[in-house]
């Protein structure tokens, strides 16, 4: 619901009066939310709490070290991009993004590579790391073309897509919704299909539902490529190309993310879900840089070749991950 009221709200405002003002409105959203979370945090409990005990609390002296290092990488990032915007060195917008995917990805290796070899797990433990490791990556392919929802495609809605309703035009931010629409309308039954598959011993494992997303993915970008090639001008594709298009990467979405939000609480460690968790999401932001640097593209290639470029490379993955499921599913054991 509050991805349906967030286009809405800021685009309508952005759109319509300015967009510092739309912009003003999400962090106004942002606050609120944080303000409900405190009150209502009387009825967590004790949901989350735990003694600490000298392993655990050695533990946490190693996380503090780690999470020292990144926060120095960070700040490092920052202010080489501050002297780039403020042009005391020669950096641009792109190369601070190249470099903050870099700084991520070497973040991401140095933390999978300490639960592997310094963290002392086990032989069934390291597997279930690898696996993570694995869904991590096909998680930050899939968010990659995904995200292209608030970049490229919102720049064709935009340019290309005739958004006229019987003489009123749609603002572009409002096709944001059909994803979320779509949502509330399948989660439902995919959630029905995947109980129903289980029972019969039929649901397909956690490595074959992502590469089911990307595939996903992969086929909703190529109906929009289709699209964009027939476009003769500004306005002239017709909006359905890009809800048909939306529907397919939703039912990407409903294969890959519960079921990675699942996994990760099952393949984790018991004492590093918290942490793994948040990694997961680390996945999503680096998916969310890619997708910027690819729209970058729109201004040297047509939307046909884009979509067409992204289609390619994330069917590819998804065809590698088709071939890998059934590896992946052995490594991960009991894990269902």
């Amino acid at each position: 619901m509050g991805a349906i009221l967030g286009p809405f709200i800021t685009g309508t405002i952005g759109e319509k009066i300015n967009y510092p003002w739309g912009f003003s409105a999400a962090g106004v959203g942002m606050l609120i939310g944080l303000v409900q979370y405190r009150m209502g945090a009387k009825y967590l409990g004790e949901a989350g709490l735990h003694t600490a005990s000298t392993d655990t609390v050695a533990k946490a002296v190693l996380a503090r070290k780690f999470y020292s290092v990144t926060a120095t990488v960070l700040a490092a990032v920052g202010l080489v991009t501050y002297l780039g915007v403020s042009g005391a060195i020669s950096l641009s917008v792109t190369d601070v993004a190249h470099w903050l995917g870099y700084g991520i990805v070497v973040i991401a290796v140095i933390y999978f590579g300490y639960l592997l070899l310094r963290a002392g797990y086990g032989r069934e433990d390291k597997r279930r790391i690898l696996v993570v490791v694995w869904l991590f990556v096909l998680s930050a392919i899939f968010w990659s073309g995904f995200e292209q929802a608030g970049s490229s495609m919102n720049l064709f809605a935009e340019k290309l897509t005739n958004r006229n309703i019987m003489g009123w035009e749609m603002p572009t931010s409002w096709l944001q919704n059909v994803n979320p629409i779509f949502i509330i309308l399948l989660a439902p039954v995919f959630g029905y299909a995947w109980t129903w598959l289980a029972r019969r011993q039929q649901n397909p494992s956690i490595p074959m539902k992502f590469a089911l997303g990307l595939l996903g993915l992969s086929v909703g970008f190529f109906v929009l490529a289709w699209g964009a090639a027939g476009a003769t001008g500004d306005g002239s594709v017709a909006i359905t190309w890009l809800v048909v298009t939306y529907f397919l990467h939703t039912v990407g979405e409903l294969c890959l993310s519960p079921v990675g939000l699942s996994s990760i609480t099952k393949l984790a460690p018991r004492d590093r879900i918290s942490e793994m968790m948040g990694l997961w999401f680390v996945a999503t932001a680096l998916g969310n840089l890619f997708a910027g640097l690819t729209a970058g593209g729109l201004e040297n290639k047509s939307a046909s070749d884009v979509f067409s470029s992204v289609a390619i490379y994330v069917g590819v993955a998804g065809l590698v991950a088709v071939a890998g499921a059934p590896f992946v599913k052995r490594v991960m054991g009991k894990v269902d």
